[in-house]
């Protein structure tokens, strides 16, 4: 489908296009980024077209953060057709499934409630058809995931109880922490406000993963999926851990490098999204 024509800005963008290119792509609050780029505390957008409707921002997260919590509790609950008739509305033995599902369901209700109260979209819009391809990847992934682990035959951790505490300390600390960088880069720039900043660390001591890193919050994000993964110890969590991790160090050295353009005086300590190695 062709990109739509029009008349173009001064960075070479039509009017629509740069409306886009200002909003935020996943649990992403927006701020004035380097390199006459915007930036935001999420995933970034992917590449986009103009095809009609294009829905609001808000409205595409929510489609997609509702629907993995919702889908997720289908299998929890065990409704018809998913395990056979004998299991139907049955509730699994082991601890850990339903630490598991209190898991995933804070962390997209957290998600939706950013939505609603912290990220900030400047009026963005999106492609009808992406929420398509976004909704495939949030809800497939939830399915495949909640099927494994609360599957009657679902297996526990090799090593018991510590493993399911190490983990759950993992996943809170960076569930917290991702939710304070969000919090940091939203007071960053108040709203109306035009003026670009490089973000530091605050009182706050999750935000002070900012002196290591420039996208900490793709670092706590990363970091909480590691954690349930380790609580899980299921295949379909560790892929969709990795499959997160590739694109979100991505969207992070591009990010990095448009701070390097942008600001002089970046910090020169910092790495895209692990310190000290990328």
């Amino acid at each position: 489908m062709p990109v739509c024509q029009g008349p173009r800005g001064p960075q070479g963008r039509s009017p629509r296009e740069d409306v886009l290119h200002r909003s935020p792509w996943h649990h992403g609050q927006l701020f004035s980024g380097p390199g006459g780029r915007s930036s935001w505390s999420g995933v970034p957008y992917l590449s986009l077209t103009c095809p009609s409707p294009v829905p609001h921002l808000s409205q595409v997260f929510l489609t997609e953060y509702a629907g993995p919590l919702l889908i997720y509790l289908l299998f929890y609950f065990r409704v018809p057709f998913l395990y056979g008739p004998r299991y139907d509305f049955t509730a699994s033995r082991h601890r850990v499934v339903h630490l598991a599902c209190c898991c995933h369901s804070f962390h997209y209700v957290k998600r939706l409630l950013e939505t609603l109260f912290v990220h900030r979209f400047s009026h963005g819009t999106m492609p009808l058809r992406n929420i398509f391809k976004n909704c495939t990847y949030y809800w497939g992934f939830a399915a495949w995931m909640a099927y494994y682990i609360n599957h009657p035959l679902y297996t526990p951790p090799a090593y018991g109880d510590d493993q399911v505490k190490l983990a759950l300390a993992v996943f809170l600390f960076c569930q917290l922490g991702n939710f304070s960088i969000h919090v940091a880069l939203r007071n960053l720039r108040p709203a109306g406000s035009k003026t670009r900043k490089i973000p530091y660390p605050t009182r706050n001591p999750f935000t002070w993963l900012f002196l290591l890193v420039s996208c900490p919050n793709y670092t706590y994000e990363v970091g909480s999926w590691i954690g349930f993964t380790i609580m899980t110890q299921c295949l379909p969590v560790a892929l969709f851990s990795l499959v997160g991790f590739v694109q979100m160090a991505i969207w992070a050295q591009g990010k990095h490098r448009s701070y390097l353009r942008e600001f002089r005086d970046y910090p020169p300590l910092r790495s895209p999204i692990v310190p000290f190695l990328l």
